[in-house]
């Protein structure tokens, strides 16, 4: 690895050094310098364009050409005449200033090529041909290769550092909610233009009285002739594997037309390729935003679903099938519909083998070592509603609605050194229908009022059945002899006289929640705004839950828990509670721009009530509290500004954590809740920078943050043998976080440069075993990168990620170091074949073990006549070195894992793709 390293470096900076710059100023005819003035270089001989640059605010522009070649040059800008002359390089760099002149006729020479990158206003405008060599099959690989923009380890766009969550297409959207279908769908070749849309409003009305610089959004522009025409690929694939034949189909087809458009994407394949996985589905939030996210109010609803739905690239056996349609229609001007229908269903097969360590000798708990064996399957839907009415610029009117159903069910057999065999069952069948309206309108010029709502049903019923071993002629023995489980059996009242422990569990969760609220905004100057906002959280929640036992003879047995709290209540094997929440809450905010500076102070009065009821006992807790915010945005210019965030908020648990009740989250972990439970507060602050600066090809952002918690609530839990029983508290302890992460990124003529590092520091306060522990975590993250940008050489790109975790969790101390260095390698060859791999080598040392190792090395080969060929014919493999594991170390707050996640063999299959 170290070889191949060195010798591409040597390669990469060989190819460079063929070059000189040429740089100058572009001023106008009275001698000002023009910021963002356009120059191109165009090989005179092959007509193909060399080299582009921006100007600064300084005028400066910077060329990297061949030596002694002839270029021709153009220079535009807005409003003035286009210039284009013949340059000849030498062999040193040089220097070349141009003067334009006014026009008002607006008469330009017509440019020969487009410029790479362009910037209108807020909006980045990258030419995907600029960033294409041929190789490219979606828009992720052009993506990828975009100064700025990042596709991140979960497949998701990131500008800025900021996760894109809005991806449109000729303006219409695209999957509202997420960006994976589009990015690991849509044709390369279908690609004209990408605009990132920075500080980003769907509500034309708000744009000059918010604060965007949050939001993203990036809008796919077609190239001419994709309109009201089918296009797309159908691929279809085969192969052979040690155990079943291998196939995909993956038809992929689009279609728009100024006035609809339709998306309709399948997938059915057994080797792992997914566009969307379980958990991104079940994230899926179609675009919804809850009205309260600026409120400083954060209510957790909780999740009853599958508690660890499998990363696909962590299963043996993986059999996936997709499909997925998006629309889109405008009957008339100011009337859009649109709507999406999603249907997954995966089958998985897993194993994961652990060596588990508790952090405090003392405790008495033991370690454990376990392989685990599981079956999971999944069908989930979504389907999504759009309709958006702007009758004029003073009103917009837009509904949503969105439902989702799924059954899941998991099967596992865990095979334990401490408590033996057991096997486990957890089925669940959820859905929930989610609803949003908002209301804009204009009164006038200095009166804009907004409303909006959202409302949320779902109904979550998961069943949970476990067996365990019991040998019921050892229980009255030494206690040494007993079963692992005896002691939790006996506490739940299980009877003992069993050979085997069938232990049951139903729950049945039912929320129904209302987030609403009015935005009055009141425009004092063109500098300044004030915003008052009225709205209100009501939540309601119903939990119902109860633990049986089957027995021997098949009959039914409802145990009676000999359990207590830590106040000697005896607990409950069954839960009935409802727990209502309500928060009305006023805000103001101010909102002035002077100069550079955009200062926005708030604060918002909270009247909050919270009320559970279990088995006829009501608990209240009604308070005030007043949450303060500030925010401060620097621009120091079009493309620079640095933000300073604090805010004040309140977090508020779910049912689950209220009910006071037994609940089993899995045969080894047991739970009870706290209906005295109280919120926890919490103080946040965030710093961002952010630069883009087209002369030098540098981009650079970071953020910094620090959040410290009060009341935090955190877990008591007790062990009995590896078998824990956990209850919840409002800590006096406070608990802090921070974390730092920033990225550098430069051109250097063919190659771009990137550096990353991260930072984060977490303290969290437990009691285990009755003694309270403190856990330290630090962590250490560097990624340097280069990556090449040839239009006929093979592009590299090299990377190499290095961790440091250090963990200090009371009395155990541990350090985990990571090394990961990755090459990946794409040639476009002869016009006709591309060629592309990637290897990633990882290691793994704690400084205690002999360090472990894994790699995984992908490639493909595939042959088109020409690249405008309707037919394409392609090789691929994957995991060639037919790693059988990968390694992770891991610490928690109370243990430390080392676990081995066993994945699907190497497999080879052959495709032929079809282009319409």
């Amino acid at each position: 690895m170290k070889n191949i390293l060195i010798i591409v470096l040597l390669l990469m900076a060989s190819l460079s050094s063929a070059q000189v710059t040429v740089k100058g100023i572009v001023k106008d005819s009275i001698g000002a310098p023009l910021e963002l003035a356009n120059v191109i270089a165009i090989n005179k001989e092959t007509k193909a364009m060399a080299s582009y640059g921006i100007t600064n605010e300084k005028g400066l522009y910077k060329l990297d050409l061949e030596k002694n070649t002839t270029y021709t040059v153009q220079v535009s800008y807005i409003g003035m005449k286009t210039l284009s002359l013949a340059f000849t390089t030498k062999e040193a760099d040089s220097t070349k200033d141009f003067t334009l002149q006014n026009d008002n006729a607006l008469a330009a020479v017509e440019l020969t090529y487009e410029m790479p990158v362009t910037i209108k206003g807020d909006t980045l405008i990258y030419n995907a041909d600029s960033f294409k060599d041929g190789s490219e099959r979606k828009l992720e690989d052009i993506l990828k290769k975009l100064p700025g923009v990042e596709i991140n380890d979960d497949g998701q766009i990131e500008v800025e550092g900021k996760i894109v969550n809005k991806l449109m297409v000729n303006g219409k959207d695209f999957f509202d909610g997420d960006s994976k279908l589009a990015t690991k769908n849509i044709p390369s070749n279908a690609v004209d233009k990408i605009q990132v849309l920075r500080n980003y409003s769907e509500v034309g009305q708000l744009r000059g009285v918010t604060n965007n610089q949050d939001n993203v959004a990036i809008n796919i522009k077609l190239k001419e002739g994709k309109e009201n025409f089918w296009f797309g690929d159908v691929t279809a694939g085969a192969g052979v594997a040690d155990t079943d034949d291998l196939y995909l189909v993956q038809p992929k087809l689009f279609y728009y037309s100024p006035k609809y458009s339709i998306n309709v994407i399948g997938d059915m394949n057994n080797i792992g390729e997914v566009a969307l996985t379980n958990r991104d589905i079940r994230n899926f939030g179609g675009g919804f935003r809850r009205p309260s996210a600026g409120s400083g109010t954060n209510i957790n609803l909780g999740s009853n679903g599958l508690s660890g739905i499998t990363n696909l690239a962590n299963a043996q056996e993986v059999v996936t099938k997709l499909g997925a349609g998006n629309f889109s229609y405008a009957p008339q001007k100011n009337l859009d519909l649109s709507g999406f229908v999603i249907y997954n269903s995966s089958r998985l097969k897993t194993r994961e083998e652990n060596f588990v360590r508790y952090i405090n000798a003392d405790l008495g708990i033991p370690d454990e070592e376990t392989v685990q064996v599981g079956r999971e399957a999944t069908n989930q839907g979504l389907a999504k509603l759009s309709a958006s009415y702007k009758p004029n610029f003073n009103n917009q009117l837009d509904y949503d609605i969105l439902g989702r159903i799924s059954t899941e069910s998991e099967a596992q057999n865990v095979e334990s050194s401490v408590v033996g065999i057991t096997n486990q069952i957890t089925e669940v069948a959820p859905f929930s229908i989610n609803q949003n309206f908002n209301y804009y309108y204009t009164l006038d010029e200095k009166n804009i009022f907004a409303l909006e709502a959202q409302h949320l049903i779902s109904d979550e019923d998961p069943f949970y059945n476990a067996l365990l071993p019991n040998d019921p002629t050892n229980n009255e023995g030494d206690p040494e002899e007993q079963d692992a489980f005896d002691n939790t059996a006996s506490a739940l009242g299980l009877d003992r006289d069993q050979f085997g422990y069938r232990l049951n569990q139903e729950r049945r969760v039912k929320t129904n929640q209302l987030d609403a609220k009015v935005d009055y905004y009141y425009i004092l100057n063109n500098k300044s705004n004030i915003n008052v906002t009225l709205g209100t959280i009501l939540s309601n929640q119903r939990f119902n839950s109860n633990i049986f036992q089957f027995l021997d003879d098949g009959s039914v047995f409802d145990p009676v828990a000999d359990l207590t709290d830590a106040e000697g209540n005896l607990l409950r094997n069954e839960n009935d509670t409802e727990y209502n929440f309500s928060d009305v809450y006023l805000g103001f905010k101010y909102r002035l721009k002077t100069g550079k500076f955009t200062i926005t102070p708030g604060l918002s009065l909270h009247s909050y009530g919270n009320k559970n009821t279990q088995f006829g006992t009501e608990f209240k807790d009604n308070f005030f509290r007043v949450l303060p915010e500030f925010e401060t945005l620097i621009q120091f210019k079009k493309s620079e500004s640095l933000t300073f965030r604090y805010n004040m908020s309140n977090s508020f648990t779910d049912v689950n954590s209220l009910a006071e009740g037994l609940v089993l989250n899995s045969f080894n972990n047991i739970q009870y809740g706290n209906a005295e439970l109280q919120n926890s507060l919490s103080h946040n602050l965030s710093l961002r920078y952010y630069s883009f600066n087209l002369f030098n090809y540098t981009n650079v952002f970071a953020v910094a943050s620090y959040s410290k918690n009060i009341d935090q609530i955190r877990s008591v839990t007790n062990f009995d043998n590896v078998i824990s029983t956990s209850s919840f508290f409002n800590s006096n302890f406070a608990d802090e976080s921070a974390s730092v992460f920033g990225r550098v990124e430069r051109t250097f003529k063919k190659i771009r440069a990137r550096m990353g590092v991260r930072y984060s520091y977490f303290k969290r306060n437990q009691f285990v075993q009755g003694i309270r522990t403190v856990s330290d975590n630090f962590s250490q993250t560097y990624s340097p990168e280069l990556r090449t940008n040839f239009r006929e050489a093979p592009n590299v790109r090299i990377r190499y990620d290095y961790t440091i975790n250090n963990n200090d969790q009371g009395t155990t101390t541990t350090r985990f170091v990571t090394n990961s260095p990755s090459i990946e390698f794409d040639a476009y060859i002869w016009k006709s074949l591309t060629f592309r791999t990637d290897f990633t080598y990882t290691n793994q040392a704690d400084g205690e073990r002999p360090s472990q190792s894994f790699q995984t090395w992908d490639a493909s080969l595939a042959y088109r006549k020409d690249k405008d060929a309707k037919w394409e014919y392609e090789v691929k493999a994957s995991n060639l070195l037919d790693v059988d594991a990968r390694i992770n170390n891991s610490a928690g707050t109370i243990s430390v894992s080392n676990s081995e996640t066993f994945i699907q063999p190497r497999f080879v299959t052959f495709r032929v793709i079809y282009t319409l």
